[in-house]
């Protein structure tokens, strides 16, 4: 097979999982004329696969999936130009695969299909070549936003960070949650007493009031018993505190400073914790920003995921994760990511270490998203709630 013909699909893996299994010299799309006419996407799609180390040849030929017997004289088109040909009849609309079914009937062309679910490519018409092929692909999770035209940028915290630091996030999170009820003040407190800059770099020696100016003319105390906690797990050192005076300390890092600063970092850091403490995923990031064009506007929209992890070779699980109350919105997003990026294989759940109303819990059902709350996590079972979620 020199030549792979795709019936284009709006799940972004179908349209590249062949391709990155079998190599071919070229990919021949049988696509909608909005593809067939957005150079840029296609652009991108020839930059995602010499992301993946492939210098192949696309060809974007404008087919109507929704019209059988177009597809049928379009493909008889491709064969005749590329008789080494073979068809990838995973994607696509019925249409297309009635069409494609059909013109199989008349031809001895290679087709053949796969299923994300048992990871295995199966022959359809004389394609022995693919006949329960099991899946080689390993996919990372810059892979997903590449292949669905999105452009990854910088994350708040890289894993390089995270790994160095891996053993400290246990001892953060028991912490966290012995003051999680007063989070946002202590949180408040970090933010305002550590505000200076010397020549464009945050100082890590940090000298405050004991109270400093909250919103709205309030005052905030320093947390003592939490600066004490800090101290004794290591990420703050030489502290001192003035009976309701002043408090001087210095923090471990610049990684400790921005967590102690920054509300939602502490549960993030330990969900990616607990990904990769399951055991089931080969590529477990924090903090995944994307910038994608939604709909046809071409508006550039950012969109965070707190955590995303890869299971197998191309099921992506998209993570949310909130250290307050989960609202709709927060479910709305997740799951257009969830769909935008990963299609219908992918998995998507949203971490709180609130509990969670029914209305809430109803709408997340509704979209086919998991809940993990306070309960779960007390019970010292995420990562068994991870993997049951996923397996």
């Amino acid at each position: 097979m020199k030549t792979l013909v795709e019936l284009y699909d709006e799940c972004p893996i179908e349209n590249v999982l062949g391709a990155d299994t079998f190599g071919p010299e070229r990919t021949v799309y049988l696509c909608p004329s909005e593809i067939a006419q957005d150079r840029e996407k296609q652009k991108r799609l020839q930059e995602y696969f010499r992301h993946r180390g492939m210098e192949m040849e696309t060809v974007f030929l404008d087919t109507s999936l929704f019209h059988a017997d177009k597809v049928r004289r379009q493909l008889q088109s491709v064969v005749e130009k590329y008789p080494d040909c073979a068809i990838d009849i995973a994607g696509g609309s019925d249409a297309a695969l009635f069409a494609a079914g059909y013109f199989c009937r008349e031809t001895d062309i290679p087709v053949f299909t796969h299923s994300r679910k048992k990871q295995k490519f199966f022959a359809i018409n004389n394609a022995d070549f693919a006949h329960h092929l099991p899946f080689s692909v390993q996919y990372s999770v810059e892979d997903f936003f590449l292949m669905a035209y999105g452009a990854v940028k910088p994350g708040r915290v890289t894993n390089d960070a995270l790994l160095e630091r891996e053993g400290m996030i246990d001892r953060f999170f028991t912490v966290f949650m012995k003051h999680r009820k007063k989070w946002n003040h202590i949180v408040n407190w970090f933010q305002r007493a550590s505000q200076g800059e010397k020549d464009g770099k945050v100082s890590l020696s940090v000298r405050s009031d004991y109270y400093v100016k909250g919103e709205r003319g309030t005052r905030i105390p320093a947390n003592e018993d939490a600066l004490k906690d800090f101290e004794r797990i290591g990420f703050l050192t030489d502290l001192a505190i003035e009976e309701e005076t002043s408090v001087s300390f210095r923090f471990k890092d610049s990684w400790t400073r921005y967590w102690l600063r920054d509300q939602g970092s502490v549960l993030e850091i330990y969900v990616w914790k607990a990904c990769r403490d399951a055991g089931i995923f080969h590529d477990v990031r924090c903090s995944t920003i994307v910038e994608w064009d939604r709909g046809n506007s071409g508006e550039k929209v950012t969109n965070e995921i707190d955590v995303m992890a890869v299971k197998a070779t191309s099921i992506p699980v998209f993570i949310s994760c909130k250290t307050c109350a989960i609202d709709t919105d927060a479910i709305n997003e997740l799951a257009i990511l969830r769909d935008r990026f990963g299609g219908d294989a992918a998995k998507a759940f949203i971490i709180s270490t609130e509990n969670c109303r029914a209305i809430t819990r109803r709408r997340a059902d509704a979209l086919d998203i998991d809940i993990i709350t306070l309960n779960d996590i007390r019970s010292c079972r995420l990562t068994e709630q991870i993997k049951s979620l996923v397996q």
